[in-house]
């Protein structure tokens, strides 16, 4: 098994973070595509899709805390060149992940439409809302396990190793989308909960790949994968304990945005419609973002189990330049071209020019969450997850707060409800880069 250890140059974070972009950047093309699909049935589909994407959203933060606190474990132990510690590690993962997967499944189909019944207001929104998501939620096991093999790769410093699975789910989503909403290729003609069941059978296909190539290049044996497939105590122990703060600080983040778009629908089906196109822009032009906040946590963790801890401040500026700049050249094309990307959704002049002016709100915010989410993630990769969560309390209570005043009480426009983010990614970057600027995580073992 060659070395795990990582050097920390532009190369280096470019290497893992550039297949990490591809693999997020093809799950958010596959968002996209449902909701171009889906806006093709109309206004009313399209602010839908807005609430059950974000639900189910929630579950699916639910596996990137465990993902992130595996992938640093990994990461520590690569660095620390224990690679027999890293197949215990990631088996335990798929096992607690599965578990959560079947609470995800039963609160789905037994509580959450009670829930939804009690705050949407449109009827005929909840109930469709409710009979998508009972068949989309069938696919979080799936889901799920192709997080973990995330963690593994990236924790290993085999991030190129994403893009296949990633793909293959791509191709499946675009193909069985087009064929079970429209009736088209053969397939029945099912409408907006076509959707549901195409996802499902894409996160099964980029799972099924990604451990085929796992098993071909031979990582599963090097790791020692698939040896002791047993529960081990000791390890989900320290598994849960490096993830719980992050499962927690994902779920409320996520859950204060299914507020958000709550409050949202409050304001009507077309500013519902809005939102939901803004959340394709953090999906789509976040990408780049997101992979080098997951290179962040697995290349902080890394250089730590080196005993490089002197080095992490340098690490996170390299990592931080690189995010920022990228994100800047995507806040200037969004402002110049709004249209271009509004336009895809085929909703009219109307909903265009009404959705505008969120989009500025929404670019600078994608600049602002570039330095944010990778100050945060740094603090993942010391193993401090605590302190993750406390940040996550704080700036939630505060956004969810604005967003309250300002949607539901002084019932302004959404351009200034989306001032939140603003809020929101300003609190998660002063408080990350002040604890990791004190030292106080240079003793953290995990």
């Amino acid at each position: 098994m060659s070395d795990l250890r990582i050097a920390i140059t532009n190369r280096q974070i470019l290497a893992i973070a550039l297949p990490i972009s591809f693999s997020i950047l093809i799950p958010q093309i596959n968002f996209v595509t449902n909701n171009i699909f889906l806006g093709g049935l109309g206004e009313e589909s399209l602010a839908t899709a807005g609430v059950t994407g974000v639900y189910y959203l929630i579950f699916a933060v639910l596996g990137a805390g465990l993902n992130n606190g595996l992938q640093a474990l990994i990461a520590r132990r690569a660095g620390e060149n224990r690679v027999e510690e890293i197949g215990k590690l990631f088996t335990q993962g798929v096992i607690v992940s599965l578990g959560i997967a079947a609470f995800g499944i039963l609160f789905t189909w037994f509580v959450a439409p009670s829930i939804l019944r009690a705050v949407i207001h449109d009827a005929v929104l909840h109930e469709k809302a409710i009979s998508f998501l009972r068949i989309r939620i069938w696919g979080l096991p799936f889901l799920y396990i192709y997080q973990m093999r995330n963690a593994l790769l990236v924790g290993t410093n085999q991030s190129r190793y994403l893009i296949a699975g990633t793909l293959a789910e791509s191709l499946f989503n675009i193909f069985f989308d087009y064929g079970l909403i429209y009736g088209k290729m053969g397939l029945p003609e099912i409408g907006f909960n076509g959707a549901a069941i195409a996802s499902i059978i894409a996160e099964f296909m980029g799972m099924f790949v990604v451990f085929a190539v796992i098993h071909y290049k031979g990582i599963s044996h090097q790791l020692h994968l698939y040896k002791g497939m047993k529960f081990d105590k000791t390890n989900t122990r320290l598994l849960l304990v490096q993830s719980s703060p992050l499962i927690f600080q994902y779920a409320i983040s996520i859950i204060s945005w299914e507020f958000f778009y709550i409050l949202i629908e409050h304001h009507g089906a077309r500013d519902l419609a809005i939102s939901n196109t803004m959340r394709n822009i953090f999906g789509m032009f976040g990408v780049f973002t997101w992979a080098f906040a997951a290179t962040a946590n697995t290349m902080v963790s890394n250089v730590i189990g080196q005993n490089m801890q002197d080095r992490v401040m340098e690490l996170i500026r390299k990592i931080v330049k690189l995010s920022a700049g990228i994100a800047t050249i995507i806040c200037i094309l969004l402002n110049i071209f709004p249209q271009i990307f509004l336009s895809v959704f085929g909703q009219g002049e109307d909903f265009v020019r009404e959705a505008i002016p969120v989009v500025r709100i929404v670019s600078l915010a994608l600049v602002l969450m570039s330095f944010g989410t990778v100050w945060l993630n740094s603090v993942t990769g010391t193993g401090n997850t605590k302190i993750n969560l406390m940040i996550e309390v704080l700036a939630i209570t505060l956004y969810s707060l604005y967003a309250w005043i300002v949607l539901e009480k002084l019932k302004l426009p959404i351009t200034y409800g989306w001032m939140s983010e603003w809020i929101y990614w300003s609190i998660m970057f002063t408080c990350s880069f002040l604890y990791m600027r004190s030292g106080r995580w240079k003793n953290k073992k995990i």
